[in-house]
């Protein structure tokens, strides 16, 4: 089972620059009025016809929404004119619940309304716009750059949003999916996710000799980047919640373990010396511990480790195989699969291991549990004869719903707001040596909505979603 894969060409150097790069670039953000003479924000009661509605609507009846270039931008900056544009059109038509018009149904440009301060309103109505980004690019060097964006509610005539962000050129993507965040929250209500980043393990090569490395990508798959070398197999990493850090399993120099890397630093830290293997970390909800399960024998049990002393904590001794523990989002429960009832099944327990009790009695078994960020649902993988499913349940159990299936689905993660879920899919192989397999990273909204795929260049597997901002 532990095989040393083929090293890459990365040298140890050249990992730890990818790694520092990871260090949050500041973003400073200043709010902007509304210009002189233009109506503010009112309560979506008090707007007729605003494009402030909730999220269940928004899904049957995507906002239509115009995001025009920026503009203003020159030299160094002039593509930034139309390549932040685009970013957000992209975040926001991917969520599926916006409806970006096409830019050649335009009346007239978003420069028409800089001599007045505001925007040609029956221009936008009349192409059936209920909401507009504009945005304006100025800076004084390549180094740096001011990005201010507004956003307007057509029907009643008003900016709802005004925010001036100034950061590194380099970190332009960043700000793009800032902005299509605040439109997010301020058009649906709730907190967005397209200011967050991906990790997941990238696979390349046979599958007898398969090349596993850590990557780290943008949720839209863009700023691509390697952790690790690919020496050794890993798997399921996952992300600190405060902090630059990711826990992850290795298999490096024959010994399966939990590390701990820093993203800043690049170095990778054994946590703890075990008799077993350590397996399916994850850090508690707020970033002291990590919560892993430790085996020995025939048995696999959960044990918590706090990562200021390194004390090791047991909570489960059943003589069962425990894996892939989760803490609830207070911090207070933990969900795992377990074979203690003779079959793979999901189980909640108090986070000191006591009030252990079974939540999943669908057909099939039960793996890879993991809790909303919001705290009213259960992702897990339900493993069946012929197909696998991506599903959610709540805590107690009740209201499983199956929201993708496949040959092989597995391992979701929640984005920050809880109303998405990434998982990965795999093909089945056209032969024994394993030809023609692919596995891909996909994502679905909680109710089964608007499943895609997001770019990976090589196969992927294992995803976890950033807290936002990480």
């Amino acid at each position: 089972m532990v095989e040393k894969m083929h090293a890459l060409s990365l040298t140890r150097r050249k990992l730890l620059e990818l790694a520092s790069a990871f260090a949050a670039l500041p973003v400073i953000a200043e709010a902007q009025p509304a210009p002189s003479g233009t109506a503010t924000a009112a309560p979506p009661s008090e707007s007729a016809g605003s494009a402030v509605i909730d999220v269940d609507r928004a899904r049957a009846a995507p906002i239509p929404i115009a995001i025009p270039d920026f503009f203003g931008g020159a030299g160094e900056l002039a593509h930034l004119n139309h390549d932040l544009a685009q970013v957000i059109t992209n975040d926001l038509a991917n969520c599926g619940l916006f409806k970006p018009i096409n830019p050649a149904a335009f009346v007239a440009p978003a420069q028409a309304f800089e001599q007045s301060g505001v925007p040609a309103w029956h221009d936008w109505q009349a192409i059936g716009a209920q909401a507009l980004v504009t945005g304006r690019i100025s800076g004084t060097n390549g180094d740096s750059v001011r990005v201010e964006f507004r956003l307007w509610d057509i029907l009643p005539q008003q900016q709802i949003q005004g925010t001036a962000y100034t950061t590194s050129v380099k970190n332009w993507r960043r700000v793009a999916h800032m902005i299509a965040d605040a439109v997010y929250q301020r058009l649906l209500g709730e907190q967005g996710y397209f200011d967050t980043r991906i990790v997941y393990v990238s696979a390349v090569g046979p599958m007898a000799h398969r090349i596993k490395r850590l990557a780290i990508m943008d949720q839209d798959g863009a700023n691509l980047r390697y952790l690790t070398d690919g020496s050794w197999l890993v798997l399921t990493p996952r992300f600190h919640p405060k902090r630059a850090e990711i826990a992850f399993m290795s298999f490096a120099h024959r010994q399966p373990r939990v590390y701990l890397f820093d993203l800043t630093t690049g170095a990778e830290n054994l946590l703890g010396i075990w008799d077993g293997m350590t397996l399916s970390p994850r850090f508690s909800p707020d970033g002291n511990s990590v919560v892993l399960a430790a085996t020995r024998g025939g048995a696999s049990n959960i044990y918590v480790v706090d990562l200021a002393t390194g004390r090791k904590r047991q909570l489960t001794d059943s003589g069962a195989i425990d894996v892939s523990p989760c803490y609830s989002p207070d911090g207070q429960q933990i969900v795992f699969n377990s074979d203690r009832g003779g079959d793979q099944q999901l189980y909640i327990m108090n986070a000191d291991g006591s009030n252990v009790h079974r939540i999943s009695f669908g057909e099939g078994r039960y793996a890879t549990p993991v809790w909303s960020p919001r705290g009213d649902l259960i992702a897990f993988t339900r493993l069946g004869k012929e197909t696998w499913n991506i599903g959610v349940m709540h805590p107690d159990g009740t209201g499983e719903r199956l929201l993708s299936e496949g040959f092989a689905v597995e391992g979701p993660t929640f984005c920050p707001n809880g109303r998405v879920i990434m998982f990965w899919r795999a093909t089945p192989a056209r032969d024994a040596s394993g030809a023609g397999r692919t596995s891909r990273l996909v994502t679905v909204d909680i109710t089964g909505f608007n499943e895609r795929e997001v770019p990976t260049p090589t196969d992927a597997s294992d995803p976890a979603w950033s807290p936002l901002g990480a």
